[in-house]
């Protein structure tokens, strides 16, 4: 072959490959990525795996009305597997490589706390479907859960009045979440003329198996003839054994209740509960609760799974809720331009799954009812409280000292830690 047929072949063939490279980044340009960041391995995959599913099915749906400005969306998921420092590799990528719009993730607050640096260095979205301890309020985050004045203080209420609790034990995992939520709780318990000697706090690690020990310990705090209760943090797989042990040792709700604040529906299907009737959940959702709105998303979500024995849970709901005012966002702003969608956040509306509608905050928390649930045997919830009306999220907590005079407003302020007392931005 001459030089010159070579080079007519080489040039031909340049051009198509630079023809398929276009085509390549205009059939990329065609779909809006969105990130799910849950761990699907490890000690959290009991709770993640679920919001995973829930984030595909909500996705598919969205496609199935035309995709969001005419385009169709597209899931990209990563497995942080229950590895906190795993988080922030994971979102980087989503962000960086993967040029995702958003990012839907995290579980537990070691894992949000790990990725918050990325996602103010690289300007991305966040939505957070958890309850969390509060005392934070980022630009790039939304948060969807419960903050401790929609789930924890309201829990802590209902026991007082309603179940004449007395003594209190205040059981966590040994992270951020529950160590923020039960200071949080004891300042507030002694706001109400609880002592000291009537609260008892204790921590265990992820994953913690033997239960035997600290459940004596329970049960010998709940002796002195005083109402007792347990105000359970305990996140993750470490409630199964958890719950096994209470049974063991034949505590039962009428004896010392337990109220949990990360034991859902998915939780519960892990597990025999007839030994735990009676026992308690804090949550702003229960799959049991009676709405149309409900009823059609556990049928839709029974059928994506193909499963009609899978449940619905509270993290869920919040994923539905933010996905849903993302997709409002992103029309009213059309665009999916960071800045421009987060501005277009605060205000933004949807019906939530109960009966109410959530609305977005300036300080970047939603409004959400708060009910109180008691374990049936089959698993699900018994609605035996539940608040008025909807409560709006405190970023800041009124009960600590460091935090009372803060507020978050991200519309008039443009500040997550404004210091009603100084007038600064800040905290200080």
């Amino acid at each position: 072959m001459s030089w010159k047929a070579w080079l007519s072949r080489a040039t031909v063939a340049g051009g198509m490959a630079l023809g398929a490279l276009t085509a390549t980044a205009a059939s990329a340009q065609e779909t809006i990525k969105v990130g799910i960041l849950h761990s699907l391995s490890g000690t959290m995959a009991i709770s993640e795996t679920t919001l995973k599913d829930v984030m595909l099915m909500l996705i598919d749906e969205q496609n199935k009305k035309g995709g969001v400005l005419g385009k169709k969306l597209e899931a990209v998921v990563v497995d942080p597997a229950s590895n906190w420092p795993l988080f922030a590799e994971k979102a980087r990528e989503l962000i960086a490589k993967d040029k995702v719009s958003a990012v839907f993730g995290c579980w537990t607050s070691v894992s949000r706390k790990s990725v918050l640096p990325v996602f103010k260095e690289l300007n991305s979205i966040l939505f957070y479907p958890v309850q969390y301890e509060g005392e934070e309020s980022e630009r790039n985050v939304f948060y969807t859960g419960a903050a401790p004045n929609q789930q924890a203080i309201p829990a802590v209420d209902y026991l007082m009045k309603e179940e004449k609790v007395q003594r209190w034990v205040l059981e966590g995992t040994d992270y951020v979440y529950p160590r923020t939520t039960n200071k949080i709780l004891e300042a507030y318990l002694k706001s109400k003329g609880v002592k000291a000697e009537d609260i008892s706090i204790n921590y265990t690690p992820f994953g913690q198996s033997d239960w035997q020990t600290r459940v004596a310990a329970i049960k010998a705090f709940g002796s002195a003839g005083k109402k007792t209760a347990v105000v359970s943090t305990v996140n993750g797989d470490a409630n199964v054994p958890f719950y096994k042990e209470l049974a063991n040792q034949g505590i039962k709700a009428t004896d010392i209740p337990v109220v949990a604040f990360s034991v859902g529906e998915e939780e519960l299907a892990g597990i025999d509960t007839k030994p735990l009737v009676g026992h308690l959940a804090a949550w702003n959702y229960f799959e049991s609760i009676d709405t149309p709105d409900n009823k059609a998303f556990i049928k839709q979500w029974q059928t994506f799974t193909k499963n009609p024995k899978r449940v619905t849970n509270d993290p869920m709901e919040a994923h539905y809720i933010g996905f849903n005012m993302w997709v409002k966002a992103v029309e009213k702003a059309g665009t999916t331009d960071p800045d421009k969608v987060i501005a277009a956040l605060p205000g933004t509306k949807q019906a939530n799954l109960t009966g109410g509608t959530s609305e977005m905050l300036p300080n970047h928390h939603i409004t959400k009812p708060v009910f109180i649930g008691e374990i049936k045997g089959d698993g699900q919830f018994d609605v035996v409280w539940k608040t008025e009306g909807l409560v709006p999220g405190d970023a800041w907590s009124k009960e600590l000292d460091g935090s009372k005079d803060l507020e978050a407003d991200w519309v008039k302020l443009n500040c997550g830690n404004y210091n009603t007392k100084t007038k600064k931005c800040g905290g200080a």
